[in-house]
């Protein structure tokens, strides 16, 4: 079975956190969420407390499929902020493993060099913190192992692509129709 992880820090866009989760689910990944902030319950961007799977220290991310970071402010800068994170994104992205951010969130891959010479897409404003990248006016944009997405209205395309890039368009367009999409 394919493994997502979903990372959750301090005022994570709910939305794209657990609507992710959901889809993935359908698609038949098995999707993991993780706090980095030292407990199991985080609070979303606009009050939403969820209770992540796992902690960040406890996780074992060998067999990671995709690493995953919903947006939400203050919440990518958060993950930003989050060292080890960072460190295993730069290790998925060698191995030419996918990894996928949405809303905010892709200032990360940004910072960390990852959108050199890839398109690549954002929630409006941030496009500057996307060091390197062809920025698209896209609701997903997945550029080889890199999947970047607009914003939580298009939750449901960010996380298709991903279940697509993982499982193939036929799974993802199954997930679709369930989802009445």
């Amino acid at each position: 079975m394919k493994k997502a992880f979903v990372f959750l820090a301090t005022g994570f866009e709910e939305t794209e956190a657990i609507g992710t989760v959901d889809v993935l689910r359908r698609g038949g990944i098995e999707a993991v969420t993780v706090s980095i902030t030292g407990a199991k319950q985080v609070s979303g961007a606009h009050g939403v407390d969820v209770v992540a799977d796992v902690l960040f220290t406890e996780a074992d991310f060998s067999e990671a499929d995709v690493l995953i970071l919903p947006g939400g402010m203050p919440g990518s800068n958060n993950l930003n902020a989050f060292e080890p994170l960072k460190e295993l994104l730069l290790e998925q992205y060698r191995k030419e493993k996918a990894i996928a951010a949405i809303c905010a969130a892709p200032l990360v891959f940004g910072g960390l060099g990852l959108l050199k010479n890839r398109k690549a897409t954002c929630y409006p404003s941030f496009e500057p913190k996307l060091i390197g990248a062809t920025i698209t006016d896209e609701a997903v944009v997945a550029d080889g192992n890199v999947i970047t997405g607009k914003g939580p209205g298009l939750v449901f395309d960010f996380a298709l692509a991903i279940v697509a890039h993982l499982k193939g368009e036929a799974v993802a367009e199954e997930v679709a129709a369930g989802l009445l999409l």
